[in-house]
């Protein structure tokens, strides 16, 4: 497996997770109710898997040799497309977290933050995904080098192997949270 299609399995994760957040917030619309911990562990998911697992890769091995090897046109593409997306994304998960313990606290007004946050986060991950499958990760593979991508897959599966713990309690918490929102 490529370092590039290590990435697009990824974002198959990601993307299931994608729809329990959206339906953990249709489910709080309709019930009132909200369950802290499955938005901590959705937060934790997103933090610990799509940022820091799955961006990382993208970011340091992919993204940093498109911007080196593709000129102006990588570089505009990474920086200021792609890196500024992961931005937000990071950002709304900052925010989520902070409308949750607002919430907490009392302040129901809040659970408009919460879902509005967590819908953004999909919402763009959902475009983000698209365009990096669809559009970025092709280039990639049209445009550099062979030896520069295969460097990129001898970092990437070395990143994987040394970090299979991350990914397959990642992926535990999204097995046991689609069994609680989509598969009942």
């Amino acid at each position: 497996m490529s370092g590039i299609d290590l990435l697009i399995n990824e974002h198959k994760y990601v993307n299931r997770m994608l729809v329990v957040m959206r339906k953990a917030c249709f489910d709080f619309m309709q019930n009132k109710e909200i369950d802290y911990d499955d938005f901590d562990k959705m937060i934790s998911f997103v933090r610990n898997f799509a940022d820091s697992h799955h961006h990382k890769k993208e970011e340091i091995f992919l993204f940093n040799k498109m911007v080196e090897h593709l000129g102006e046109t990588g570089k505009n593409v990474i920086t200021h497309g792609m890196l500024v997306e992961h931005d937000l994304g990071r950002n709304y998960m900052r925010n989520l977290e902070e409308a949750l313990d607002r919430h907490k606290s009392g302040d129901k007004e809040a659970g408009l933050d919460i879902i509005a946050n967590a819908v953004s986060y999909a919402t763009l991950l959902e475009n983000h995904i698209h365009k990096e499958d669809n559009v970025i990760f092709n280039f990639a593979k049209r445009s550099l080098k062979e030896d520069i991508l295969e460097v990129i897959d001898k970092e990437c599966l070395e990143y994987e192997e040394k970090n299979t713990s991350i990914r397959e309690e990642n992926i535990g918490i999204l097995n046991s949270l689609e069994e609680k929102y989509i598969n009942r």
